[in-house]
């Protein structure tokens, strides 16, 4: 009788164990910080670092007047957000920086996100600030170039999603063309 106790416990404490060492780690964090920010958002409300805290986000950089990537890596956001929703993951925000912002105000930003319907998640597309504080916040932040050339109206930036938890840090850098859907659903339980 004893022994059987014993192996009960035993299994018991393995077991959870196994639970307790499940959560929370990401395998090689970027661990990225994020410097303080705060842009408006389409409805002109004000969202930064403060405004995100303790919240699990997905950033990208994009524009509306963009040729090539943009519409497909928005999309592929959308398919992400979608996706989350079917897993019952609803606390996800989505951030999109304008790297066009004197041409992206608020009302043009507005317009653009009627093409996508995200249904319940959050999507903030920020700007408000000008094109300089764009590029040094992307570079420092995210580590990607974002650079608009004179006399084109095409902005170079990179094409990636960003995993952000909810202590501000960029943890994990993913395709925004090629989305490895399953590891960032998997990577965003992990962290929350």
């Amino acid at each position: 009788m004893k022994a059987w106790r014993m192996l009960t416990l035993c299994v018991s404490i393995t077991a959870m164990l196994i639970v307790s060492g499940c959560g929370g780690k990401l395998e090689n964090p970027l661990n990225w910080e994020i410097e303080a920010f705060s842009y408006s958002n389409q409805d002109g409300k004000t969202v930064g670092l403060k405004e995100l805290k303790d919240k699990v986000w997905i950033a990208d950089f994009i524009f509306t007047s963009c040729e090539t990537v943009c519409p497909p890596m928005t999309a592929n956001m959308m398919k992400l957000q979608e996706m989350l929703a079917k897993e019952e993951i609803n606390d996800v925000t989505f951030v999109s920086f304008s790297v066009d912002p004197e041409v992206d105000k608020p009302d043009v930003r507005k317009d653009f996100m009627k093409n996508y319907d995200f249904g319940k998640a959050k999507w903030h597309f920020l700007g408000d600030y000008s094109q300089q504080e764009i590029q040094e916040f992307a570079m420092k932040n995210f580590q990607t170039p974002v650079s608009k050339p004179k006399n084109n109206s095409q902005v170079i930036h990179g094409t990636s999603f960003y995993l952000v938890d909810q202590s501000g840090k960029v943890v994990k850098k993913y395709s925004a063309l090629n989305v490895p859907y399953e590891e960032i659903i998997k990577d965003i339980q992990t962290i929350q």
